[in-house]
């Protein structure tokens, strides 16, 4: 670590502790007192149920990541010695990235196309020229051998789902037989060293392994609060992914770098999921996703019956260009993006049922409904606690708050992503901003759009149903936040 970065992390730390001790020193000492009703550790069911939940997650990852993973790579590198992958095909989509990081990523696609071992090729979904100048002075630069093979393919900009459909059926021209595995690439990803090679041994392993996801770090072009967000959504999705992966269940096959078999790629039913995927919804009618390709893919999965799996071990570096100087604006429309994503795909997932989800997934889709309502019913309780009775509920719950939150920092150190003193504000930040940007998206999932192609979901067609979507919307919106204050009122 930099003596720069070593001195804001002690500056930060020491003030994260010294706010703590001052929440401290400003409640009674009852709620220190294990003996009376004001004990700080006292909490009730919603709280054990939450915690319960976070703590069963962390050790589920926990045991997979140190226990079970390492098992699965051992028995992994048996199986893929007797049946490895006849083809490996490393597919990309560009548009709209800059030029540096362009290039970055195209040399490390074709550097580890170079370095798998196995014959590839590489597919190039790209919009513009310059896209493909940097492609083709980068392969004559490093010269992979014949064994490598390099395709173009020319998209129109109507967006990523169009982009991966063009590449999808380029491959599906070549019959890739059923061993021969496609990685799916994101613009911004840079694939670290041998994540290929790490990827493939559990499709040998697993016959009903579909499609695989990976580690993910990132490189922030932003301020200190954006690049801390990132970052701990990152181990926090380390920790979930792990967990998911026990039961070969993880929630999203991300769209930065995840690995199918091509069988699954070149099928028909499998290319019209992800380029036009659409939802029918009660109250919104029928509307396509312009946003969320990896959770269509993944709902498209789930579906055929396969299974999903996440390796720890394979990394792949993402370059993040927040969408706004401002840290506010530029979560809340990632937020609109990534949520609106979950619920468009969780509205439908649940549906297939518990038979093919299995229990564990099935509750962790209906529990993302319910937690975006949880996750601030305790600060909603202490600001009326603090009004109907005294401002020192809201102290002890903050106090509750700074020392839970600090605690879930430093859990996250097993997961080997490093932990700042700005976690444990961003988990908090995360908790109930989320859950307000959640309940926001809830009441509109017909509403999409791009935060780097600035591109948004025309309006519906049907002109009475957009004006009715345009009523109804924020009176779902302000009748459920009615009832969610009513229950709260009642409680306290």
């Amino acid at each position: 670590m930099r003596p720069e970065n070593l001195l804001k992390a002690v500056f930060g730390w020491s003030l994260l502790l010294s706010a703590i001790g001052g929440l401290a020193l400003l409640v009674p000492p009852t709620v220190f007192d294990e003996a009376h009703p004001d004990y700080l550790l006292i909490i009730g069911a919603i709280g054990l149920w939450r915690y319960g939940v976070g703590i069963m997650h962390y050790l589920r990852g926990l045991f997979f990541l140190y226990v079970m993973f390492p098992i699965h790579r051992r028995r992994g590198a048996k199986a893929l010695a007797k049946k490895p992958p006849s083809h490996i095909y490393l597919m990309v989509t560009s548009f709209r990235i800059d030029a540096k990081t362009t290039a970055m990523v195209y040399e490390s696609i074709i550097r580890e196309a170079m370095a798998c071992g196995y014959p590839t090729t590489v597919v190039a979904s790209i919009v513009e020229m310059s896209d493909e100048l940097i492609f083709t002075a980068l392969w004559e630069e490093l010269k992979p051998d014949e064994s490598i093979k390099l395709r173009i393919v020319r998209i129109p900009g109507t967006g990523k789902r169009d982009g991966l459909a063009y590449g999808f059926r380029t491959i599906a021209r070549d019959l890739p037989d059923a061993t021969a595995l496609v990685a799916v690439v994101d613009g911004d990803t840079v694939l670290e060293k041998d994540v290929v090679k790490n990827c493939v041994p559990y499709f040998s392993l697993f016959p009903n392994v579909g499609a695989l996801t990976t580690n993910e770090y990132c490189d922030v072009l932003g301020t200190y609060w954006m690049s801390q967000w990132h970052k701990l959504r990152f181990a926090q999705r380390h920790i979930n992914m792990c967990s998911m992966s026990l039961s070969k269940r993880v929630l999203t096959l991300t769209g930065r770098m995840s690995m199918f078999r091509a069988a699954v790629v070149t099928q028909h039913d499998f290319i019209d999921d992800v380029e036009s995927d659409n939802l029918t919804h009660w109250r919104l009618g029928q509307f396509k996703f312009l946003t969320g390709d990896d959770k269509s893919s993944w709902f498209s999965m789930m579906r055929q019956g396969w299974d999903t799996y996440y390796v720890p071990d394979a990394i792949i570096n993402t370059v993040e260009h927040p969408p706004d100087k401002n840290f506010l604006r530029a979560a809340r429309q990632l937020m609109f993006r990534w949520y609106g994503n979950s619920l468009r795909q969780n509205s439908r997932a649940t549906r297939l049922g518990l038979s093919r989800l299995g229990a564990l997934t099935y509750y962790v889709l209906w529990d993302q409904r319910v937690s975006m309502w949880t996750s601030i019913l305790g600060l909603t309780a202490s600001i009326v606690a603090a009004f109907k009775y005294d401002v020192i509920y809201l102290i002890v719950y903050l106090l509750w708050i700074s020392l839970t939150r600090t605690a879930i920092t430093l859990m996250l150190l097993a997961s080997g992503h490093k932990v700042g003193p700005a976690y444990p504000i961003m988990l908090y930040f995360n908790q109930i901003f989320g859950s307000l940007v959640k309940i926001y998206v809830y009441f509109r999932l017909d509403r999409q759009s791009w935060t780097r192609q600035k591109t948004k979901l025309k309006a519906h067609a049907d002109p009475f149903q957009a004006r009715f979507n345009q009523v109804s919307t924020p009176l779902m919106t302000f009748a459920a936040a009615n009832i969610f204050i009513a229950v709260i009122l009642h409680i306290v």
